[in-house]
């Protein structure tokens, strides 16, 4: 169904994961579009940084923040029913808090395993079944849940993220056509980030089984191809929002990847590890003769 455009100025949007990275400029760019804002974290210097500087930026920003660790199931639901209950107004929701654990599956405990869940994809749910009737109540909404590049492809040592973020994706898309099914003034946008500079990666979660200089060499493989600023990204989603878009690929690797993923769903990343094995080869061959160029690389 069509939508009309989502009107941001004068109603309440609710930021998880605001103290740093996509979340911090989501709210800032709400702030700066006229919405009051309710904004979540569990980095307590962090968010108030962020509260301070909306604050001084959008001085007439009504802004209310909680800090919480979505990993407390009981913790959570406080602070969501508190949410719900001060403030009637909240007309958009952006599930954007997330974690990583790397490491392969046999190697990932099932407590880090529970806990990503609990985060990334368990609590997004309860946000969404706390405040999607109060924004069909106000007649108008839009839920945003942020998905990953790995919500759409699902490459080795990262069984737990691409769970995770795939289930994000189904209660995404299954919770959308409900929705546009009855006619509801409430939409829902998935978004899928490529290489996004953020700390995400940094801050990941080693596998109790998983090798430290593996996952260090990770990291840094990760830091180098996480060059999409967050800013940037942050005004695709509110954009994607305001139009009712039901789905966001942020980035040429999402691009990219995820219509590899449906040319070839059984086989793409066979195709793609064959790629970046030639690309670098081909990177070491021109290392040897002095070359400076260096090939494509596709972000996670």
């Amino acid at each position: 169904m069509k939508r009309p455009e989502l009107v941001v100025a004068g109603g309440t949007a609710v930021v998880t994961g605001a103290a740093g990275g996509m979340g911090e400029h989501i709210a800032k760019g709400l702030a700066r579009r006229g919405a009051d804002l309710v904004v979540l974290d569990r980095d307590e210097v962090g968010l108030g940084r962020v509260v301070a500087d909306i604050a001084r930026e959008t001085p007439g920003a009504a802004l209310a923040s909680h800090v919480v660790d979505l990993a407390d199931r009981g913790a959570t639901d406080r602070v969501i029913a508190r949410v719900r209950d001060a403030h009637p107004g909240v007309t958009m929701l952006f599930n954007n808090a997330g974690v990583a654990v790397g490491g392969r599956f046999v190697d990932v405990s099932a407590q880090d395993f529970d806990w990503l869940l609990e985060i990334n994809l368990l609590a997004p749910i309860r946000f969404t079944r706390a405040l999607l009737p109060v924004m069909l109540d106000n007649g108008e909404g839009q839920v945003v849940n942020t998905s990953s590049l790995f919500g759409l492809i699902g490459p080795p040592g990262q069984s737990a993220y691409s769970t995770s973020k795939f289930g994000l994706r189904g209660f995404s898309e299954s919770l959308r056509s409900e929705l546009d099914a009855e006619e509801q003034p409430v939409g829902v946008t998935s978004v899928h980030p490529g290489g996004i500079r953020t700390n995400i990666a940094r801050s990941a979660r080693l596998a109790a089984g998983g090798d430290v200089a593996e996952a260090e060499r990770a990291r840094k493989a990760f830091d180098k191809v996480l060059k999409y600023p967050a800013d940037k990204a942050a005004e695709e989603i509110i954009e994607a929002a305001i139009h009712r878009r039901p789905r966001l690929l942020i980035g040429n690797d999402a691009r990219a990847l995820d219509a590899m993923a449906r040319l070839s769903p059984s086989r793409y990343w066979s195709v793609m590890s064959r790629g970046m094995a030639l690309a670098a080869r081909t990177k070491k061959s021109r290392a040897g003769e002095g070359g400076s160029r260096a090939p494509a690389t596709m972000g996670p």
